[in-house]
């Protein structure tokens, strides 16, 4: 499975986002994907899934189905063990 994380640097979310993937490696050993929207692969994917609301967070299958979708800081980001269920080998 495949985890991609959508945000900019440089915003008022910036060191949230940046401690969360600092987290989130550290206590799973892994790191989601992490593209900014202004880069080719990210907006790719923002144009695909219809993302405009940063930071998103988006997991998919093997076959690139969409599975689950985190949008914005509301009122924070997912939980580490909620998004690492879509990096766990099945």
């Amino acid at each position: 499975m495949r985890v991609v994380m959508i945000w900019r640097e440089d915003t008022d979310y910036a060191r949230t986002v940046t401690e969360w993937l600092r987290d989130f490696e550290h206590r799973t050993g892994k790191a989601p994907e992490s593209y900014s929207p202004d880069s080719p692969e990210g907006e790719s994917i923002c144009r695909t899934y219809d993302v405009v609301e940063y930071p998103t967070i988006l997991a998919f299958d093997d076959s690139g189905k969409l599975l689950q979708e985190w949008r914005g800081m509301n009122p924070s980001l997912p939980r580490i063990d909620d998004v690492n269920y879509y990096l766990m080998e099945q």
